[in-house]
């Protein structure tokens, strides 16, 4: 019997900062804690999460029920951003033209689709035509075709304009800026119409596997936990989902994607993947100044040459005088004392900028870490029971800072491989959960490989003596000439939290204080991102450690964690008793951009799934 996925009660309080920090006492509060996070007595305790801390080994959950309801689809995409919901509907589509009966389940963490979507975004639209021929008609919310574009290298002070010539990544001919989220709740429109049943508000927070360790599906999240980890009188178990096949589209660096890495070994043939941070803001700025259309990027000034990244600034036409602006710092920087975030302030001071912004008012920010691994980071999309796609795996095309386009052709190509598989009469199958290699097979004689391909080498080429300029060189020469036919293929340097160099080897960076007309502080950024976490739940930020972040993080590279998070979320404060510090972790504050949880150079940070619902509310972002 089919039972329906419950409605769970949810409250808010107001975001406020709270210490989610607390002291073990002399005697435990409970027998049996496995006390793998508390290294001393000394150590404050921090996590509180059952990942770290499992439920059946505490006294206070023995008399829980903890059995879960399950339902059964034929498909479950766990994710609604571009990814998922154009797989939902270009399954819908096949079953409707073959008259087959085909249910698809989705669920997405966020409370409404597209409020944890954040992109900059110019979008090449050929995927959603492919899914839409008619989405102008249908009302898709594109209405700023790319009429200028604009390429910069900043000094200090001024600005070196670089020509766009045809076939540039940076071209944006053809193109439209979009405010993502926007368009994210459009195809959730479509999709419900064509019978998809949508669940935002429920985070996937588990991967259920057969016996025969196929995927079988999902688990949504437990609600109901307070902060110390016991449960509420309110509990309410999560429910199962399970599935003939699952995707998994759960965006860049996806928590339950981490697992099936290890699970089914996919990283075996690939390199690491590596990443950036994109911070940006929405500003409504004189009227005078508004170019719509306009698309501006630029390298260089406040990053010196061997830190890759770069800005854009895109001028929206949406009824008001509306910019999107924003900027983006590879993950893969040394110096412990950078901060994405200030980075990002300090830009917004360059002649260039501030003139546009002078008088304006910024009325929106948000974070999100992007992929940035490209072509030689991709991993084995296929195994028994489920498959990866959009920018879980990572198919953004870096240089052209793209990736909504590629990610929404991998899933009408994974609807399109499955489909014929799952509505079969005989199903005929080697495991469980079914198997879809066609898949893979599929993406490889697709425009996403041959694009994703031809750029290969354009991110990696930036590991050179020079820096920014040799990489500008490299794509001058080698991709303009050659359109990325050279016979080799540049590597990566490795993991992102490799490459931070101890602190007491590093200059720290003076930056300006935020004058709170052009730059401001971070709390007053976050307040404009609308994250909000029910204050009373088990930190979603776990450490496998309690003891690393001060002895390690702190003693080696300074804290890095207080810079790297674009939320205030991590904070070095002395301790209650003594001398010494103590890290204290501001929950609530985070936009789930994942940052943490890459860059950390002790790999000790392990971001799990809040209750959902949470995070932050960016409306068309």
């Amino acid at each position: 019997m089919k039972v329906p996925i419950p409605i769970f009660v949810k409250s808010y309080k107001e975001m406020t900062l709270y210490v989610c920090t607390f002291f073990v006492p002399t005697k435990p509060l409970y027998t049996h804690v496995h006390r793998r996070a508390c290294s001393s007595l000394s150590t404050p305790r921090i996590t509180t999460h059952y990942t770290i801390h499992p439920r059946d080994k505490d006294p206070r959950w023995q008399d829980i029920e903890m059995e879960r309801f399950a339902d059964e689809a034929d498909v479950v995409i766990v994710g609604g951003g571009p990814a998922g919901l154009s797989a939902a509907i270009r399954l819908k589509q096949l079953a409707n033209q073959h008259q087959k009966e085909l249910r698809v389940c989705l669920v997405e963490k966020a409370s409404q689709l597209g409020a944890h979507t954040l992109s900059g975004a110019c979008l090449e639209p050929s995927a959603l035509t492919e899914l839409f021929p008619d989405w102008k008609e249908r009302g898709a919310p594109l209405n700023t075709p790319v009429t200028d574009d604009v390429f910069s290298i900043f000094t200090e002070k001024h600005r070196i304009p670089v020509p766009i010539l045809p076939g540039l990544p940076m071209r944006n001919h053809g193109n439209y800026i979009v405010r993502l989220g926007n368009l994210v709740r459009w195809l959730g429109e479509q999709a419900e119409e064509l019978g998809v049943e949508l669940y935002p508000g429920y985070a996937a927070s588990e991967v259920l596997f057969h016996e025969d360790r196929s995927v079988k599906g999902i688990a949504t999240n437990d609600v109901g936990i307070a902060k110390d980890g016991s449960p509420k009188d309110v509990f309410e178990r999560g429910m199962e989902l399970h599935a003939k096949v699952t995707l998994f589209g759960e965006g860049c660096h996806g928590h339950l994607a981490k697992q099936l890495y290890k699970q089914f070994n996919l990283r075996e043939n690939c390199e690491p993947q590596t990443y950036a941070i994109g911070l940006k803001e929405l500003w409504v700025i004189d009227e005078k100044k508004w170019r719509p259309g306009r698309a501006e990027h630029s390298v260089g000034w406040p990053l010196d040459r061997h830190t890759y990244g770069g800005s854009f600034l895109y001028h929206l036409n949406e009824g008001e005088p509306m910019v999107a602006l924003g900027f983006v710092v590879g993950l893969d920087y040394s110096n412990p004392y950078l901060s994405p975030f200030k980075e990002f302030q300090r830009w917004k001071h360059h002649p260039f900028v501030e003139s546009t912004l002078e008088g304006g008012q910024r009325i929106a920010y948000g974070a999100r870490a992007l992929n940035e691994g490209g072509f030689q980071s991709i991993p084995k999309l296929t195994f028994p029971g489920g498959l990866l796609i959009g920018c879980s795996p990572g198919f953004m095309n870096v240089p052209k800072i793209k990736g909504t386009h590629t990610a929404m052709k991998s899933g009408i190509l994974a609807a399109e491989a499955l489909f014929p598989k799952v509505t079969a009469e005989n199903l005929d199958s080697e495991t469980a959960g079914l198997h879809v290699p066609e898949y893979s097979d599929n993406l490889k004689t697709s425009s996403v490989w041959k694009e994703l391909r031809s750029v290969r080498n354009i991110r990696p080429s930036f590991h050179n003596p020079l820096g920014l300029y040799g990489g500008m060189v490299y794509t001058g020469i080698f991709y303009w000439i050659l359109r990325g036919k050279e016979p080799w293929t540049l590597k990566h340097c490795g993991i992102d939290a490799n490459q931070l160099k101890p602190a007491k080897d590093c200059t720290p960076i003076e930056y300006p204080k935020p004058d709170g007309k052009i730059s401001f502080d971070l709390l007053s950024s976050v307040a404009l991102s609308g994250t909000n976490h029910e204050g009373d739940q088990p930190p979603h930020l776990t450490l496998k450690d309690d003891s690393v972040p001060v002895a390690r993080n702190l003693a080696i590279y300074d804290g890095p964690e207080q810079r790297f998070c674009p939320a205030g979320v991590y904070e070095y404060v002395p301790v209650e008793t003594g001398d010494g510090m103590r890290l204290q972790i501001n929950a609530q504050n985070c936009v789930h951009c994942k940052t943490c949880d890459i860059k950390d150079p002790s790999q000790n940070i392990n971001w799990v799934v809040p209750e959902g619902g949470g995070g932050p509310a960016y409306n068309g972002m």
